[in-house]
């Protein structure tokens, strides 16, 4: 199974509700990154957003690593500018046993601040996820353990917001950022934000290497199979997740457009 560069290739391979999951496949080196980025749009987005850069002195040597495999001139923010995915680099601190994120590039987040989170351990980057500690922590620990260099391996995931902009920091309760969705409108309305994320260690410096690529479409524009995925996978949240993603402001609405269309 590989994963697509769009909303609609990516939903069927996103978990549907329920228990929490990694849900990894493997990826060829060719389905790592975007193909095509739109470089303007990243420089752009950098621009409008320079908090989105946070960098710890020890995050230089992995991210010159990296921008030397991919040919990129600099480190960690040259080679975030040069790709289409969000950057993210974590390792281990001497006599520590836990992943740290030591830098952070960030154009397009999802509802997060890297200024909030950086310096901090897996568990507490995650802490506002519910389900998160009691169901997947042991397993993601497990999993960035044992990581070796060379494989790559990729998820993905889904939110419903109410903005097609890629950068999605909610500047009001979902009460409020809802409040305008109807069953009439709804497909206009609600936007479908997938993350496409990869993990790969790099080999000489150790580091973790975390991309996020952002893809964002009106619901409306979806093929059929993938709203009706996401019409069960609404009914089907995890307790504390309906309430962080907001879903009791949009989920009506939403529930019977699907329905009728």
């Amino acid at each position: 199974m590989s994963l697509g560069f769009s909303v609609d290739s990516l939903l069927p391979k996103a978990r549907g509700g329920g228990q929490l999951r990694m849900g990894l496949v493997k990826l060829e080196e060719r389905e790592w990154l975007q193909p095509q980025p739109d470089l303007a749009a990243r420089a752009e987005g950098f621009a409008q957003w320079p908090e989105g850069v946070q960098l710890t002195p020890e995050v230089d040597a992995p991210g010159r690593e990296l921008a030397a495999m991919l040919g990129v001139n600099g480190a960690l923010p040259e080679v975030a500018s040069a790709v289409h995915e969000d950057l993210c680099l974590l390792t281990r601190h001497e006599g520590e046993d836990v992943y740290r994120l030591i830098g952070a590039a960030v154009a397009w987040p999802s509802d997060w601040r890297p200024g909030e989170k950086i310096g901090l351990p897996l568990r507490a980057l995650h802490a506002p996820i519910a389900g998160y500690e009691q169901q997947l922590a042991t397993g993601v620990d497990r999993f960035m353990e044992t990581l070796r260099p060379g494989p790559i391996y990729g998820r993905c995931n889904w939110f419903i917001a109410a903005t097609g902009e890629r950068r999605w920091l909610p500047d009001c309760p979902p009460h409020e950022a809802f409040a305008h969705v109807t069953p009439g409108n709804a497909g206009e309305t609600l936007f479908v934000r997938s993350e496409r994320q990869t993990l790969r260690r790099l080999p000489q410096t150790g580091a973790i290497l975390f991309t996020i690529g952002i893809y964002v479409e009106p619901l409306g524009t979806l093929s059929s199979e993938n709203k009706r995925m996401l019409a069960g996978a609404v009914q089907n949240m995890i307790a504390g997740e309906s309430d962080r993603r907001g879903s009791p402001n949009y989920a009506d609405a939403m529930l019977r457009y699907i329905s009728e269309h």
